[in-house]
């Protein structure tokens, strides 16, 4: 599936460590994401993306250590994505969440209203910090960190989750100002044991 406006790029068109790094992507995945076919249209703008992409959501990849959990990354993410109203991003993390906490329902609850989620008060902690950020950062105050301070998160975890909502601010806006739509696997990821038969 391509984006409905801007055409994905011929993958043997690209550089050679754009080719490398989608190759590893779809050899772990199974697939490539729409995402890294869309982006690469501007060699350079993708490369800095995913540079900053990796240096927040899998931090030890550039010796940095995060207070939060992959799953939590990725629950703000979902969280925020949703009310940035990007299908894309909700779709994809959501499923990489799914996977991360081991709970098929988690996304779909916490994209709706992550009040409402199975989630622990630290978890609904991270996600209100990120939802004022997604929406009324002007507002920010000593009150919000000191919240999180309750919680045993430090002012470097709020740094990471601000950056996060931050970043997938703009990722949303990209997906859906060009019309991404997520890959028709990432509906079932983390929904359905490995191998079970689709219905």
């Amino acid at each position: 599936m391509t984006t409905t406006r801007y055409p994905f790029p011929d993958l043997n068109t690209l550089p050679q460590d754009i080719q490398d790094r989608i190759m590893d992507v779809q050899e772990k995945a199974g697939f490539i994401p729409n995402v890294f076919l869309a982006l690469a249209r501007r060699p350079a703008e993708w490369r800095a993306f995913f540079a900053y992409h990796d240096a927040l959501m899998t931090p030890e990849t550039v010796g940095r250590e995060s207070g939060l959990t992959k799953g939590e990354r990725e629950m703000i993410v979902t969280a925020t994505s949703a009310t940035n109203q990007c299908l894309y991003c909700v779709v994809a993390h959501g499923a990489i969440l799914r996977i991360y906490e081991k709970k098929p329902l988690l996304a779909d609850q916490i994209a709706v209203n992550y009040r409402k989620a199975d989630i622990s008060p630290r978890q609904r902690a991270i996600l209100d910090f990120a939802m004022k950020v997604c929406t009324q950062s002007h507002t920010m105050e000593e009150a919000d960190w000191e919240t999180l301070r309750t919680h045993g998160l430090t002012d470097e975890d709020a740094w990471d989750i601000a950056a996060i909502t931050a970043f997938f601010g703009l990722s949303n806006r990209m997906a859906s100002f060009s019309g991404m739509q997520p890959n028709p696997e990432f509906y079932l990821l983390g929904r359905v044991p490995k191998g079970a038969p689709h219905r």
